[in-house]
């Protein structure tokens, strides 16, 4: 088969343990696909993930359909479902940070004079999950993706509020029982609007932000995606 292209593919989180590695060179035929991509990968790899609804594909760092095309020098990713679940207005602030986190820095630059209410959900690393002693937490994100997918939620938080001012950050590597794992800070005239942005926000952040957790207990660990856990 005459080689078209060549494309970089890379792996996170559950898949990248399957497969062994992170960074994937291809070499596929003109005309190729996601789909062809993962299938070329799966060839390769046989323990990755066999069921296409557990991976979400992405080329040149935005999310995908399978059935897009492919060009020479692309960069594809496939994802394995983030950790937390099934406009113009004005960010401020998107970090993604391997180092602790501070509510009171997130809650300063959403502060304005014209905001009543100031409304922040910080999360928080457990010692407890499904029945089980957790003993730490390790995340694992596609950096080159994160920033532009808050963005993406805080426009539409602007588009339904746009008087609110938003500001998200999430930790990556490991983190140890009671740190902070993420904070997302929303400010607006009214706390009614406040609240509702902030839950958005966390809402849609868990939703589809590219960001993983494996979970660390006695006697194992596993990777969360989802509603349920997912084996390495």
């Amino acid at each position: 088969m005459k080689v078209g292209l060549r494309i970089t593919a890379l792996l996170f989180a559950r898949l990248r343990e399957q497969a062994g590695a992170s960074r994937i060179a291809l070499e596929l035929p003109a005309g190729a696909t996601l789909q062809d991509a993962y299938a070329a990968l799966r060839l390769q790899h046989p323990a990755l993930e066999a069921n296409p609804e557990w991976v979400r594909p992405a080329l040149n760092q935005a999310l995908a359909a399978w059935e897009t095309p492919v060009s020479d020098g692309d960069e594809v990713a496939f994802i394995p479902p983030v950790s937390g679940g099934d406009g113009s207005g004005s960010p401020v602030l998107f970090e993604l940070t391997s180092e602790p986190l501070d509510a009171r820095r997130l809650e300063a630059a959403v502060a304005r004079s014209g905001a009543g209410a100031i409304c922040t959900f910080t999360g928080i690393v457990r010692d407890n999950s499904r029945g089980r002693s957790t003993h730490r937490l390790e995340y694992e994100a596609y950096a080159a993706m994160v920033v532009s997918e808050m963005r993406k939620i805080a426009a539409e938080i602007g588009s339904r509020w746009p008087e609110t001012r938003i500001a998200m950050a999430h930790r990556t590597g490991t983190l140890e029982i009671g740190e902070a794992s993420v904070v997302v800070s929303v400010s607006a005239p009214h706390r009614a609007e406040a609240i509702a942005a902030c839950k958005l926000g966390i809402d849609r952040l868990k939703e589809s932000v590219p960001i993983w957790k494996k979970e660390f207990f006695a006697g194992g660990e596993v990777w969360i995606e989802g509603e349920e856990p997912r084996p390495g």
